[in-house]
């Protein structure tokens, strides 16, 4: 049997993509103004970027004792980086390589003194995910296989971010949008947003879905009347509108709003937030992301658990990341990818900035890589010692 034999962080980098092409414009991120659970406070206001964390991302290596290595991504630094290098990561050396389910259910409760969800669950995802790579790795079969073969020929995709004329050119068929303004702008920054969906719809036509991200900035009195001045735009859906945590608000939303279509979820962790929100019927759409819910094995039970109850599942960033690729082009209850756009306009995506080996959208589909685990190019990735100050990977660490 081949068991764990390490698991611990790396700092990593790999090549930067040649830029050859000009861009038509700075991108919508740099300077966007986006509504946010900080909008409130005018000092935070204007740029999101100005309060969100900036800790670093990292890398999580599991090897097994026949050599093999699964590899994974993580974010949030330091803290959930040292979760895993000093408790979660020891504490599974030594179990079955293959045997992720077990692993995952183990992780889950060692969390328990201090709680399975926030930074927890984002070291518990990556963890996971470089699990399930190392799963298959050792079969030499892309995850996706693993998870019963491709349920789809082509992962369908759509643009998230503020640039729609670089979305349509890029072929994408539905076009989300960032909500500048909350409840602290008023009535001004009411109708700025109506008239960001008016012109957007406008713009793409009758044949291109429009959603709208409200990113936890609402509550539910915004929430609804918002919805009611754009409900002729017919939006396909309204997006994380309320704090995650405040469900009676989640609750009256839907009730009040019982033709607009609603979606949330990206910051619920663990399956059993999931589980409440289907059993009360509080939204039409869940949007897990698979880098922070609790990996792969989180997300399938997710996508049970939705079905079941004839929701859909749209995870979030699922078109960026190898792990969101392999899962939606596996999981059948997934209609959707997202791709997050934050380079400029006029830049083909094969010039972005990604990990080596994975793939972008083209007439906005896209199909996962075919190599072993999630395709991830290991060879093209330089590691550069541990991330917490621990051992890291030896001299002669092989890939």
């Amino acid at each position: 049997m081949v068991d764990i034999e390490r698991v611990y962080t790396v700092d990593f980098a790999y090549p930067e993509p040649e830029r050859t092409t000009e861009p038509w414009r700075a991108p919508w991120s740099v300077e966007a103004r986006v509504a946010n659970p900080m909008s409130r406070y005018p000092r935070y206001a204007p740029v999101r970027a100005e309060w969100l964390p900036d800790l670093g991302g990292f890398g999580v290596i599991v090897e097994a004792t026949d050599g093999t290595i699964g590899f994974a991504t993580g974010s949030h630094g330091t803290p959930v980086a040292s979760l895993i290098d000093e408790y979660l990561g020891p504490r599974i050396e030594g179990e079955p390589a293959t045997a992720v389910e077990k692993i995952h259910d183990m992780l889950r409760r060692l969390c328990s003194p201090f709680g399975a969800a926030g930074l927890a669950s984002y070291a518990v995802s990556a963890v996971d995910l470089a699990l399930w790579d190392l799963k298959g790795r050792m079969a030499g079969q892309p995850v996706y296989e693993l998870l019963g073969g491709p349920a789809r020929d082509e992962l369908r995709c759509y643009a998230t971010g503020n640039d729609t004329d670089w979305h349509l050119e890029l072929g994408f068929e539905g076009t989300k949008l960032a909500c500048p303004y909350g409840p602290a702008d008023g009535k001004v920054g009411l109708q700025e947003n109506v008239e960001l969906v008016a012109e957007t719809s406008e713009l793409v036509g009758p044949e291109v879905e429009v959603m709208l991200d409200c990113w936890m900035a609402f509550d539910e009195s915004y929430t609804v009347r918002l919805a009611e001045r754009v409900r002729e735009y017919d939006l396909y859906w309204i997006e994380e509108a309320l704090p995650p945590e405040n469900v009676a608000a989640h609750r009256a939303v839907r009730n009040r709003l019982p033709g607009q279509t609603l979606a949330t979820g990206e910051h619920w962790y663990t399956p059993e937030r999931f589980q409440q929100a289907a059993s009360d019927r509080l939204v039409d759409i869940v949007q897990p992301d698979i880098n922070w819910v609790g990996g792969l094995t989180a997300l399938r039970k997710i996508c049970d658990i939705a079905a079941a109850a004839g929701i859909r599942v749209i995870p979030h960033g699922g078109g960026n990341t190898p792990y969101g690729q392999h899962a939606c082009y596996a999981l059948p209850d997934i209609p959707w990818a997202e791709y997050f756009l934050a380079s400029p306009p006029g830049v083909p995506l094969e010039e972005s900035a990604r990990l080596p080996g994975v793939p972008v959208p083209a007439d906005g589909q896209l199909i996962p890589s075919d190599r072993p685990g999630f395709g991830v190019e290991l060879e093209s990735v330089k590691f550069t010692g541990s991330f917490t100050g621990g051992s890291g990977p030896p001299e002669d660490f092989e890939r």
